[in-house]
């Protein structure tokens, strides 16, 4: 079977189970602002200098397509997505980032003033994945206004992971820092 399956060629695209919208629905809008964010932190974690930092990028990656997959699936649609064993986004995702958040803040206190980003590649890429970041969180909350969205910890998700991404720029910004450095491995997990 092709990748060019011509179901698109009218402008609707499909969500899971068969359920077809146009292109530029506020649904697939979010999903595709979650998924430019999962394609920044890959090229954050391509650029990064220790395997602790990839390791949790590509952990993060991960729980960004359980929540692309919730994203996709309507809202009628979600006890069938539960029925079917697909996960959602819960608070113990959140938590995770929350301990991110505790261990760079005890390392890393936050810098005085503004924040230019560019100081180095890995600091730059990681600011882009932030504010792809805000904009996802924007997206979604437009479907939580739209009444288009039923579990609102995918907003608090997206908010923490806007949160841990500034800290893991901000620490990754410093060209003055040695690589081993600026992050000592910090932990996600309880």
């Amino acid at each position: 079977m092709s990748i060019a399956t011509r179901t698109g060629d009218r402008g609707t695209t499909g969500l899971m189970y068969n359920r077809r919208v146009v292109k530029h629905h506020p649904r697939v809008e979010a999903c595709g602002c979650v998924d430019e964010l999962n394609a920044a932190l890959g090229l954050a974690r391509a650029a990064a200098p220790l395997a602790t930092l990839g390791a949790t990028l590509l952990e993060i990656q991960h729980d960004l397509v359980t929540l692309m997959g919730e994203l996709a699936t309507a809202v009628d649609d979600l006890p069938r997505y539960v029925a079917d064993g697909f996960k959602l986004v819960t608070p113990d995702l959140t938590a995770k980032l929350d301990r991110a958040v505790a261990g760079l803040e005890t390392q890393h206190p936050a810098p005085r003033g503004w924040a230019m980003p560019g100081d180095t590649p890995l600091g730059a890429y990681l600011d882009l994945a932030r504010t792809v970041c805000r904009r996802a969180e924007r997206r979604v909350c437009a479907l939580e206004e739209a009444d288009q969205l039923r579990n609102g910890e995918i907003i608090v998700y997206l908010n923490r992971l806007a949160d841990v991404l500034w800290l893991l720029a901000r620490a990754a910004g410093t060209p003055a820092r040695p690589a081993a450095a600026f992050l000592q491995p910090f932990s996600m997990q309880a």
